[in-house]
């Protein structure tokens, strides 16, 4: 087995020894500057690692800037198109941010650790945007992504592991709140947060003390067949839930040249994130004309008849059809849990309604030759993975 080598001039996190010292494949690539790995032993069995017992996954690249100062609220609110007034401190909100146009420049967490300070969570990087945004508000922002190391603890048996870590009254922490501990001297902030739509947590400490809270998670789930896992792992587990992700699923509105690529909140189904009854946010006018009007897009959660994936497929109204497809698949996969053909896409409007039928256009290879196959789909409302234990407060010990 080749040894990993850190390419030059690229990061690693406080975590990276303790992957590399039980990395088996040596499959790694490059996240936001920091060397991320794509497995450590096997994606399947990382992923049921994750579904039935706990998943560790290495968060610490994901960008965050703390916010703070006596307009930080405000500022907050201003940016985004969710009531934030209504996010009070120790609860996470779920956000999307647009441009002037009303399209989404990127999604993600926002953090209210106490009264006027926050954490704002997102796969890009966007400090230009919020300095921009930031002008007449007192406010200050500061990347801390350096500054803050953190893990995603993921899975049905996650609770019982942290109570055994000695994290006491983590039953009582509900979806989208956050608390705080003391570990070895430090503070370490759990949150009831995640991406895979399973029971979970988040675990943010600062970076002098990550190779000790790894070693004390790890030591407290030596009995439940714990693993780390890697992206490919993670990214089965988002599709199944239904969470989108940029590049992927939308473009952020910021970073393309072509119009029409990019989304807003209610061609993404996020509709229910944009608060009208707001003063002002950026990109409520467009926002307002487009949901008098209609939207071009929307976004479809497809179940799929048989098991070929559906990559970056084509949807048609029908089967014969084939000549004007009426939009695309962004995300696919073959669910194993759910037992399930599963895709997210988008099309034009006024297709996708809930309970419809549509036809993707489906390639696959076997032994060299390419097969091409209409596999019947229906649209679906619901998560294709939301298990009861999700919500569920205290959660159920193993």
């Amino acid at each position: 087995m080749s040894v990993f080598e850190v390419p030059q001039g690229r990061l690693t996190t406080p975590f990276y020894d303790r992957m590399k010292a039980v990395d088996t494949l040596n499959t790694w690539h490059e996240w936001k500057g920091y060397t991320t790995p794509d497995e450590l032993y096997c994606g399947e069995t990382e992923y049921f690692a994750l579904r039935n017992t706990t998943g560790v996954f290495d968060i610490t690249p994901m960008t965050k800037y703390r916010i703070t100062g006596p307009d930080s609220l405000a500022y907050i609110d201003r940016l985004v198109t969710r009531d934030m007034s209504k996010i009070k401190p120790g609860r996470v909100a779920y956000a999307v941010w647009c441009d002037d146009r009303g399209q989404v420049i990127d999604d993600g967490t926002i953090f209210h650790l106490r009264e006027g300070e926050y954490r704002l969570c997102s796969q890009e990087r966007h400090m230009a945007w919020l300095t921009a945004a930031a002008i007449g508000f007192d406010v200050s922002i500061v990347d801390e992504t350096a500054d803050v190391a953190a893990l995603a603890v993921q899975g049905p048996t996650t609770w019982s592991i942290l109570n055994n870590m000695g994290l006491e009254g983590l039953e009582e922490l509900k979806p989208f709140g956050l608390t705080h501990f003391d570990f070895e001297g430090t503070e370490l902030m759990v949150s009831r947060t995640g991406f895979t739509g399973d029971l979970g947590y988040e675990l943010w400490m600062a970076p002098e003390k990550a190779e000790a809270l790894w070693d004390a998670l790890f030591d407290a789930g030596k009995d439940y067949a714990m693993r780390a896992i890697g992206v490919h792992a993670l990214e089965l587990a988002r599709v199944e839930a239904g969470y989108l992700a940029a590049y992927v699923d939308f473009l952020p509105a910021n970073a393309t040249v072509r119009t029409g690529r990019t989304r807003s909140p209610l061609e993404l189904g996020l509709g229910w994130l944009v608060d009208f009854k707001k003063p002002n946010f950026n990109g409520r006018r467009a926002l307002a004309e487009e949901k008098r009007k209609g939207s071009t897009w929307r976004l479809v959660k497809l179940d799929i008849e048989g098991n070929k994936v559906a990559d970056s497929s084509y949807i048609f109204s029908d089967a014969k059809a084939a000549k004007k497809s009426i939009g695309f698949v962004t995300s696919a996969a073959w669910s194993p849990v759910c037992k399930q053909n599963v895709a997210i896409g988008t099309v034009r409007t006024p297709h996708g309604e809930v309970g419809s039928n549509v036809w993707v256009e489906v390639y696959y290879q076997r032994e060299m030759h390419w097969n091409r196959e209409m596999a019947k789909a229906t649209v679906v409302d619901k998560p294709f993975w939301f298990p009861p234990r999700r919500g569920a407060t205290p959660p159920e010990p193993f």
